[in-house]
């Protein structure tokens, strides 16, 4: 269905980073990427670790991440403040 990967890191301030995520084309848009997002958020939340950067890759990426309530952190990174409140 989907995979997500993420670490703790110190880069851009945030204490941990969303690496990759993906779905396979035909169950996209059914949840699937928001639940795998919510799933290392819990795993983000357990290491102590809030502030959370993402590198969306693109347009469509960044637009998934604003729902999510991602901020712009620069040109190309956004983050969450607190991965809690996703």
């Amino acid at each position: 269905m989907g995979l997500i990967a993420g670490h703790l890191t110190r880069r851009f301030g945030c204490a941990g980073e969303i690496e990759w995520i993906d779905v396979v084309p035909e169950l996209r848009r059914k949840g699937i990427a928001s639940h795998l997002i919510h799933l290392l958020a819990e795993w983000f939340v357990q290491q102590g670790a809030l502030r959370i950067c993402v590198d969306p890759g693109n347009s469509e990426a960044r637009a998934f991440y604003s729902k999510l309530a991602a901020q712009p952190l620069n040109a190309h990174w956004m983050f969450w403040p607190d991965i809690r409140h996703i």
